[in-house]
């Protein structure tokens, strides 16, 4: 016999594991999968690294590919992160070794770096003139993308996994390997606030003003941070007293007035938050290729619509739209 404690647990178990809404529609980017995938601050466009095909940018509201984006001609690029100003004028690509930054006009490039360590993850200055690099030699460098140079260099004790900007460029959020999330000024050099996880920090997020921070470790917990002051201001994960929800978050975004923040994870889930309260406002599963494949997948990119939806991109190439 079952105790009614214990369909009480039922219950709140299957509450807690619940899918979410499927997506409005869905479009196929690649065939096979993705590397990476990021989607421009207003949903316009999408850079798709492709396990089959390399680099691409697609126009989201016509599905359509409009550049093949490779780093050499005649190869396809395996493109590990990418990125686009939040001007909306430039996007950057980067292998695991080069960088290549391009003008969104004519999909054209305008020039090309080598790297000084293996490339883990990239963030865009306003107005395209910089790049902000997480590198697994333990430091994060703010390049200068169209003059060379680097203006800032940031030292960590581990591999720099992911790294974020506010829309000013005063501020750089670092992820790392050693468990800390780690809150930068860019002029100066000088660390402002840290928060540690129990588990390598691997999507960091910061809001386009630079007042609030997110982030995340794997399977572990994630928090929204106030960077004024460094105090958690809220919990998505992770310190539920009944039982811990034990999620990765692979991709999180600010809205552009800072209110809202979506997130992806990498059992396919997007969630949008209010960044007031905390509070999970809706939730989504994205598509499958396959209902008889694998039971999801990771949620490489999100990012609000100017058209009042939102749009995510899988790991298996497909992006969706959400309503």
């Amino acid at each position: 016999m079952i105790r009614p404690l214990a369909l009480a647990c039922c219950a709140l178990l299957l509450s807690a594991c619940s899918s979410g809404d499927d997506p409005d529609s869905w479009h196929a980017y690649t065939s096979q999968g993705t590397y990476s995938a990021t989607l421009a601050p207003d949903s316009r466009y999408a850079i798709v690294g492709s396990i089959r095909h390399g680099g691409s940018l697609w126009d989201v509201r016509l599905n359509e590919r409009l550049y093949d984006w490779n780093h050499q001609q005649g190869d396809y690029t395996n493109i590990v992160a990418s990125d686009f100003s939040p001007d909306g004028r430039f996007a950057a690509t980067a292998s695991s070794q080069d960088i290549v930054l391009w003008n969104l006009d004519d999909g054209q490039p305008i020039w090309f770096w080598s790297a000084p360590a293996e490339i883990l993850s990239l963030r865009l200055s306003p107005a395209g003139d910089f790049a902000l690099l997480g590198l697994a030699n333990h430091e994060a460098v703010y390049f200068d993308i169209k003059n060379g140079g680097l203006r800032q260099t940031l030292r960590h004790p581990a591999r720099v996994r992911s790294v974020a900007l506010d829309d000013s460029a005063r501020f750089a959020l670092t992820g790392a390997d050693d468990y800390v999330a780690r809150l930068w000024d860019l002029t100066s050099g000088e660390m402002l606030h840290s928060v540690s996880f129990e588990n390598t920090v691997d999507t960091v997020a910061l809001s386009p003003d630079g007042r609030r921070a997110f982030s995340s470790a794997t399977l572990d917990q994630a928090h929204i941070w106030d960077t004024a002051s460094g105090e958690i201001l809220h919990t998505l994960s992770g310190d539920e007293s009944f039982r811990q929800r034990r999620i990765s978050y692979i991709s999180a975004r600010f809205s552009d007035d800072g209110e809202q923040l979506l997130t992806g994870t990498a059992s396919g889930m997007v969630q949008l938050w209010s960044v007031s309260n905390g509070e999970e406002l809706r939730r989504w599963r994205v598509h499958k290729r396959d209902a008889y494949g694998p039971t999801s997948t990771g949620v490489e990119a999100v990012s609000f619509g100017s058209d009042g939806r939102y749009y995510a991109i899988g790991a298996n190439g497909l992006l969706n739209i959400l309503r």
